[in-house]
């Protein structure tokens, strides 16, 4: 604990568990939900022990006399605790009763959704500002309150830096190791989904070097809408005998439930005068440390474009790709706590696509441009500009996130933020 490193969403969970009688803080495995759970707990059950799963099982009336909060570690492993809890919210309404983490969706599902008695919370790999590279100075719930806000500051972040960061991975236990230990314990987690964690789901893996091929794949179309059948021709090139389309959506599937992949879902705006927007998400593994670890990518080959893995069509390079990987984890993380939906735009046609449009309820946006390089050019901005001219007043700001040093605004009111320097 005295090494815990505080995070964007303490701040979400000391705002509703006062408030709320349940939450189910969900992410994949390793991102620190144990740790950030247990701060607020004063009673532990880990569904991952086999005695704490007997002793449930065998006095389920526990979990209304333990002290609170209680924290249910890895429910999925104990489906029905899910509906124990749920009864006990029923039975007993006050706030700060139930934490529960959990690493995957069962498959075994709970005979209630808990709407209405347990609020799900989504925890992220590290952003970038809670990584402490450096201080942040622009706040993106700052620029989602409007007004055009002054931008500054500088960072020390050279190219480098974000691939190295890209490589030392968002998990906090993992990006603490050596370089030789990091590569190490990122081919066990991978192997663990594929020889444990599928099965776990009830997924039998008949061709585990397929989905170890597959996932390479979709690392490669990071920050990509490619379809799926594009992913998995580069995933099998050459083979004839391909996987059948079921088997495919299958791991799709299973890695959606282990919080694996974090696609960014196509914009669809609720009143602007838009037509032909695609609605292909964009592809993204929830840590950019497992893609490159997938392609075999570390930072020289990152900074010279030489990975070796699989090559799934793109605009520019393997780093740039990662790159926006990296920041698009950040702004999901900094969106969260500011009660904001993250999308991206792209018109059918591919003339215009906006990286990131941050949006709130109100359907009011900030739309991000992710850039590797360390200045803006005019050309940089000019969807964005577009994107301007269509919405109006309904777009609240706009920026390029860069590699470069300060952040500014440019003349025309367009932010130059680098990435090291937006936080929440």
């Amino acid at each position: 604990m005295a090494s815990y490193l505080p995070r964007v969403v303490d701040t979400e969970l000391d705002a509703l568990l006062p408030s709320l009688p349940a939450i189910s803080l969900e992410g994949p495995k390793g991102v620190g939900k144990t740790e950030t759970a247990k701060r607020r707990a004063a009673t532990v059950y880990a569904m991952d022990a086999q005695g704490d799963r007997e002793l449930l099982q065998a006095d389920p009336d526990r979990l209304n006399r333990a002290p609170t909060p209680i924290l249910v570690d890895e429910w999925q492993r104990e489906p029905g605790v899910w509906d124990l809890v749920r009864r006990s919210v029923d039975a007993d309404p006050r706030a700060a009763r139930f934490l529960l983490t959990g690493s995957a969706t069962p498959t075994q599902a709970p005979t209630h959704s808990g709407a209405g008695r347990i609020v799900g919370v989504r925890m992220r790999p590290m952003s970038l500002a809670e990584r402490g590279l450096c201080q942040p100075t622009v706040s993106l719930a700052a620029l989602l309150a409007g007004g055009q806000l002054p931008v500054e500051g500088t960072a020390h972040l050279r190219l480098v830096d974000y691939a190295e960061e890209i490589v030392r991975s968002g998990f906090p236990a993992i990006r603490a190791l050596t370089p030789r230990a990091r590569r190490a314990q990122l081919d066990g987690y991978l192997a663990r989904i594929v020889e444990r964690d599928f099965p776990e789901q009830g997924h039998l893996v008949r061709r585990p070097a397929t989905l170890r091929a597959w996932l390479a794949a979709y690392a490669s179309a990071s920050a990509t809408t490619s379809a799926y059948n594009v992913i998995l021709d580069a995933a099998t090139p050459g083979d004839s005998d391909k996987p059948a389309k079921t088997t495919t959506i299958g791991y799709r599937d299973v890695l959606t439930q282990l919080w694996l992949l974090d696609p960014v879902p196509g914009w669809s705006p609720g009143r602007s005068a838009f037509s032909r927007l695609g609605q292909a998400p964009k592809h993204h593994l929830a840590d950019p440390a497992l893609a490159a670890r997938l392609l075999r990518a570390d930072v020289p080959a990152l900074l010279d474009d030489s990975a070796p893995g699989p090559a799934v069509p793109r605009k520019g390079s393997l780093l740039g790709a990662l790159f926006e990987s990296l920041v698009t984890l950040s702004v999901r993380t900094y969106a969260q706590a500011a009660e904001a939906g993250v999308h991206h735009l792209r018109t059918r046609d591919g003339d215009h696509e906006v990286d990131l449009i941050v949006e709130r309820d109100d359907l009011r946006v900030v739309a991000f441009e992710v850039k590797l390089a360390p200045s803006v050019s005019d050309a940089d901005v000019a969807h964005l500009t577009w994107l301007r001219n269509r919405l109006g007043p309904d777009l609240i700001d706009a920026a390029v996130i860069t590699t470069g040093r300060h952040a500014y605004r440019r003349p025309d009111g367009i932010a130059v933020i680098p990435a090291g320097l937006l936080g929440p």
